[in-house]
């Protein structure tokens, strides 16, 4: 009988500690690192993975996703799932499904439609919603079949509904009494497994991440009493920490207030972009205070880094990421068929073209109209062949000089011809590579923000794993694959509090991955139709992922999913 499970022979090891790589075998029995270092025999092990020239590591963890909902339908949570990560946390951003009323979920969902652009009956169709209570959903996570580990904070903005109703809540402050359900809520949401409390506090101003309707979210105008109070509540736990998308001061606030670490969103490099716009600090401003918070305040904030070059595909029936702008907001707002009128309208257009010549870009400085393709054209609308021969392929620019025509009116008028289904294609926005060091080696930072089953149709920057070790760390040479394992895996499990994973050690979880450093990256981007409601979705799948093994089980073979289904509900972060 064998006395392991899986015996990885002659692998590289990278612990994720930031020791030296050193040649050794992995022995895993139960779920578990059994032991390291020495020769273990072949004959020892059930099943015995060769990793000559290869990189055994900690699997990956991505603190920042939104498989809130597409975790039940697809167990491996992928785009993560393929590059390396072996566990995510979910209710980020504040968003989430519970607590919910059942005469709530139709709203609950419609929230998630447009700031994360998750399709509403792909959610309909794809959630079981046999939860009301956040623990009862917990329940429901944990019994659904998972190929990564889960960990989930308490989104407020669900609580927000339920108590007082998310369109009231928009309308008026909470009472003292409601303020203090939605706290005792947040207390049983920690007490059910949660890792502490997640909240978006983008303002009413050059705001991406809107409500359905294009108003904020429940919490981006959130009072000072009210996250002093949620704050407070968390820290009476003495444990959890929080998430928080927006400005650095209100994540300092909940840090001072709760006592207990906060994760602020984002750390962008100078001129870099994400699927939220463009930095609200300057990078060097933001370092700076996230040094004398933490060295001198005493005051712990990690910082979550946009580590990806940034592209986007993107059709007008579903674009939300130019909402910071209000009259792209406008025009993008409403059922297909009332932005098909506003899209033809001649003066919304002619305020358009002032925008973008006033901003020297379409959204932005960084989307040049002219350089952006046009990447298809649905064949099912009228003339669909014809106008996919005479477009795709081609750039705004060349369109326009070939029909003589302003670069928007090209755009709008494909959008128009597609029945908004058209999609475009935007050019890299490259980070150059010292402008990336100067984040990726903040000691607070976290690469990342990958948002995971949110914004599929537009973006793929769930591939940060594979860039991090293939184009920072080999094209690039900014950091050694030892400190990439580290910010990848160890430094993210301490900053969210999960236990007995990101790194490799006798008596840890078997979480491994198996990679060939050389050939990590990520294919071309690709749409696939696999959504629930026949819905498509954006991805990018990964490269020399030899194997990738979560609890003991491997989940990948050279990128081919084995089916198995080992991962593990992570109640307050526990192994």
């Amino acid at each position: 009988m064998a006395t392991y499970d899986i015996v990885i022979q002659n692998g590289t090891v990278i612990d994720g500690l930031q020791t030296p790589r050193y040649r050794g075998d992995i022995g895993i029995k139960d779920g578990l690192i059994v032991t390291m270092g020495g020769a273990i025999p072949a004959e020892l092990g059930e099943k015995v993975i060769d990793a000559h020239g290869k990189i055994v590591a900690p699997g990956v963890i991505d603190l920042h996703t939104h498989y809130d909902s597409q975790l039940f339908w697809d167990p491996w949570c992928t785009m993560s799932g393929w590059h390396g990560v072996t566990s995510v946390v979910i209710g980020n951003c504040g968003f989430g499904f519970a607590p919910c009323k059942p005469e709530d979920r139709e709203r609950a969902m419609l929230s998630l439609v447009r700031n994360e652009a998750v399709p509403l009956e792909t959610m309909r169709q794809g959630m079981p919603w046999d939860w009301v209570t956040y623990r009862e959903y917990l329940d429901s996570v944990e019994r659904a079949p998972k190929g990564v580990n889960v960990m989930s904070f308490v989104p407020l903005a669900p609580i927000y509904g339920y108590v007082i109703g998310i369109d009231e809540a928009k309308k008026r402050d909470a009472t003292e009494d409601e303020l203090q359900q939605m706290c005792d809520l947040l207390l049983e949401g920690m007490d059910a497994g949660g890792c502490g409390f997640s909240i978006q506090i983008m303002g009413d101003v050059g705001n991406v991440q809107l409500d359905h309707d294009g108003t904020p979210m429940v919490t981006d105008l959130i009072s000072r009493r009210d996250l002093t109070a949620f704050s407070r509540t968390m820290g009476s736990t003495g444990r959890g920490i929080s998430q928080m998308t927006g400005e650095l001061d209100n994540a300092e606030l909940i840090a001072r207030e709760s006592g207990r670490p906060a994760i602020w969103n984002a750390l962008m490099a100078e001129g870099a972009l994400n699927q939220h716009g463009g930095a609200k600090i300057q990078p060097r401003e933001a370092i700076a205070r996230l040094k004398t918070l933490n060295e001198v305040d005493g005051v712990r904030i990690y910082a979550q880094a946009q580590t990806v070059n940034f592209a986007s595909q993107f059709t007008f029936e579903d674009y939300n990421l130019a909402d910071a702008i209000p009259a792209w907001k406008e025009i993008c707002t409403g059922t297909v068929a009332e932005k098909l009128e506003k899209f033809k309208d001649p003066a919304r257009r002619t305020a358009l073209k002032a925008i973008h010549e006033e901003r020297g870009g379409l959204f932005s400085s960084g989307y040049v109209v002219d350089r952006i393709k046009v990447a298809w054209i649905p064949l099912d609308v009228p003339d669909g062949l014809a106008l996919q021969e005479r477009y795709e392929g081609f750039s705004i620019g060349e369109i326009a000089v070939r029909e003589g025509k302003h670069p928007l009116d090209v755009m709008l008028d494909i959008a128009v011809w597609g029945g908004l289904q058209s999609g475009f294609e935007t050019e890299m926005i490259v980070t150059p590579p010292e402008n990336m060091q100067e984040i990726i080696k903040v000691p607070t930072g976290l690469p990342g923000i990958s948002d995971g089953g949110a914004h599929t149709k537009f973006v793929t920057t769930g591939r940060f794993p594979s860039d991090l070790l293939g184009l920072w760390s080999r094209d690039h040479d900014l950091l050694s694959l030892e400190e990439a394992h580290w910010r990848l895996s160890a430094s993210p499990a301490r900053a969210a509090g999960l236990k007995g994973r990101g790194y490799l050690a006798e008596g840890m979880a078997a979480d491994v991955i198996v990679y060939d450093a050389d050939a990590i990256g990520s294919l071309p981007q690709e749409r696939l139709w696999d959504y629930p409601a026949g819905e498509w979705r954006l991805v990018q799948k990964a490269t020399g992922y030899h194997f990738i093994i979560v609890n003991g089980v491997v989940t990948f073979i050279d990128g081919e999913c084995t089916q198995a289904t080992p991962g593990k509900l992570l109640r307050h972060g526990t192994a």
